[in-house]
């Protein structure tokens, strides 16, 4: 016995075998956990928040170098030293000025980068960490949210099956009995029970198909995908 849900498309409707247990028709579980993890936007702002947070570290590693400069000149021409009004020329090699390049490197620091960098890289890797943490956490709630509703559509399924079979047996029972009191072998009250019978097992059974096909329609959207997409080739 199958029965199928609208996924939204004209042509795509997907059936799932009621007699069928759901582990079979299915992926296997650890599969569908990764798909959802996959899929879930949660996860995907986590992954952002994590991504920035960690950013934010490796730029707080690296932020001492604001401080650190470096210069490049060079100079050319007669650059003695005048000393006494009187220019010194070749005479005087210490005080006598290089022509060329000169390079050097600058470097200031303040108290704040001496004592209190260390806690800042502190607190933006445990920020990092935090959100890295919450991911796991997240995912963990999926895989047990996925769980219970796996369980609950394969516990909905079975009810299913036997409310089925139920209400096959009273409609079986209903049919007979118009057959019967139009031959006059039962009265009009036999067939009012067998009419209520009847009427009692459809319901109870469209009630448990509905429930069934709810927790089908939660499970895709936590899942992320239409459940064709999840049926084992």
């Amino acid at each position: 016995m199958m029965f199928g849900q609208s996924t939204g498309l004209a042509n795509d409707t997907v059936y799932l075998d009621i007699d069928q247990d759901i582990a079979v028709q299915l992926l296997p579980f650890d599969e569908m956990v990764k798909i959802a993890i996959a899929n879930s936007p949660l996860i995907k702002y986590q992954n952002e928040v994590a991504n920035s947070l960690n950013s934010s570290y490796q730029s707080s590693k690296v932020q001492i170098l604001q401080n650190l400069g470096g210069y490049a000149n060079y100079s050319g021409g007669n650059q003695s030293i005048i000393s006494s009004g009187t220019a010194i020329i070749n005479r005087d090699p210490i005080g006598q000025i290089a022509n060329g390049y000169r390079v050097g490197v600058d470097l200031r620091m303040s108290l704040y980068d001496l004592f209190g960098r260390k806690h800042q890289l502190r607190q933006a890797y445990s920020n990092y960490r935090a959100a890295v943490i919450q991911k796991e956490t997240i995912e963990q709630q999926i895989k047990r949210e996925l769980i219970t509703l796996y369980q609950d559509m394969s516990t909905t399924q079975q009810i299913l099956k036997l409310r089925l079979v139920d209400e096959q047996a009273s409609l079986a029972a209903y049919r007979i009995a118009e057959i019967e009191i139009q031959k006059g072998k039962i009265t009009a009250e036999l067939l009012a029970s067998a009419t209520s019978r009847y009427i009692e097992t459809k319901t109870i059974s469209e009630q448990v198909k509905g429930e069934f096909l709810k927790n089908v329609h939660i499970f895709e959207t936590l899942m992320g995908v239409p459940i064709q997409r999840l049926k084992r080739n």
